[in-house]
This record gives C-alpha cells, structure tokens and sequence, in this order.
C-alpha cells in the first residue's frame, strides 16, 4: 500500500506547502486530495471525527471511527443540517451512512482520485 500511495504523495506535495497537501484513503474510493475541501474536527460526536465539504464540487467527505467515506451531490443545506444535529452519528447513519450502496448520495462506484 505505502509503495502505491508514495508517488501520488510525493506529487501532491511537490510545489505545495507541508501545510496545503493533504490526501486520505477514502473507503471504495481510493486517494483523494483534500485541497478542494473545508474540513473541521468535530469534537461534539463519539462517532463523528471529522467532516470535509467541497462546495463546489458538493462533495462531501465524513471520517468516523477512523475511516472515512464519501458522498456525493450533497447539498449545502443537507451538510449544514447534518453539523447542526443533535446527534450527529444518528443522522450520518439514517440519512448518509445507509445511501452509501443506493440512496441519494451514493457516489458512482468507480475509484477516482483528485
């Protein structure tokens, strides 16, 4: 795995700063830059670690318990309504975690990479 992600590390980096390149493997997905991204930590939730959003793209990307997942054509209210629950892991898991194989944010299957 290391040898896999070490080129695309390394040309992520190249011309940015230590503080801009960011990359994570994404489940069923694959590598994906978090450049695009507006991330934050959450540290309300037990099961939420942390949320990433790329508004112009509508993509969004949510780490818990130490994985992460993408979701796709999500929109701007639909993320801010999800920071704003009162809990945070019950509406990742009715209206995000349960459209990861058919529902409305389901991403298309093939790994891509940004």
């Amino acid at each position: 795995m290391i040898f896999r992600v070490l080129p695309i590390l390394v040309a992520s980096l190249a011309g940015a700063g230590w503080t801009d390149a960011e990359i994570v493997d994404v489940e069923h997905r694959g590598v994906i830059d978090l450049a695009p991204f507006a991330c934050q930590a959450i540290t309300r939730s037990s099961m939420i670690n942390r949320v990433c959003y790329d508004a112009g793209n509508r993509h969004m990307i949510v780490q818990s318990n130490a994985a992460y997942s993408q979701y796709c054509d999500v929109p701007e209210a639909a993320y801010y309504t999800f920071l704003n629950a009162p809990s945070m892991g019950q509406y990742y898991n009715v209206n995000f975690k349960d459209s990861e194989s058919a529902g409305p944010y389901h991403c298309p299957t093939h790994r891509t990479t940004k």
